[in-house]
């Protein structure tokens, strides 16, 4: 049982390091992905919820983040990457994200998040402390465009809309988390 337990412990690591390694690409190369990738889940997102299209033209700022999260049993991680946009300067802030938490559940996902900053005070908290605290129900059962995913997520921050949208995985959970949410001193 204890093998496990490490085997399990590295994986964790190892799935959030992952999500953080850079490798050779270059700064610009990694910017622009992330563009890319930010574009996708935001017609992702619309495709789920149509009137979302408004509430992010309307938003001071939105954020969008493509993570990875491991569930196993008591213990719950995750790793993230993406941009906050703000949509009355145009500025492009690249931020990580890294997650713990504690609660049932099993699995691993591939999952995408979007927040919706409704005015400069809570973008400038986000960016500058970057902390979400929050408690979450997740079932989900996708691989690409079969199965599907039910997600609800409570926020304390006031001022803060999130979606959150599984790409895929096979995860059932119900936990406390605490992420922390950083600049990319790299891509900034």
């Amino acid at each position: 049982m204890k093998q496990i337990k490490n085997i399990l412990s590295l994986v964790i690591v190892s799935l959030i390091l992952s999500g953080f390694y850079l490798g050779n690409s270059d700064v610009q190369e990694q910017r622009l992905e992330r563009k890319k990738v930010s574009k996708e889940i935001l017609k992702d997102l619309y495709k789920y919820a149509p009137d979302a299209k408004q509430m992010v033209k309307d938003s001071y700022a939105y954020a969008t983040f493509s993570s990875i999260g491991v569930n196993l049993i008591l213990f719950s991680a995750e790793g993230a990457k993406g941009l906050v946009y703000n949509n009355k300067n145009g500025k492009i802030t690249y931020m990580n994200m890294a997650s713990g938490g504690v609660g049932l559940g099993l699995g691993l996902k591939d999952f995408r998040i979007v927040f919706l900053f409704k005015n400069k005070k809570v973008y400038k908290n986000f960016i500058d402390n970057g902390w979400e605290a929050n408690a979450q129900a997740d079932v989900a059962a996708k691989m690409g465009k079969a199965g599907g995913a039910i997600n609800t997520a409570i926020t304390v921050a006031p001022g803060i809309r999130i979606y959150k949208l599984t790409k895929n995985g096979l995860a059932i959970q119900a936990t406390i988390q605490g992420s922390k949410y950083w600049k990319d001193n790299d891509l900034n």
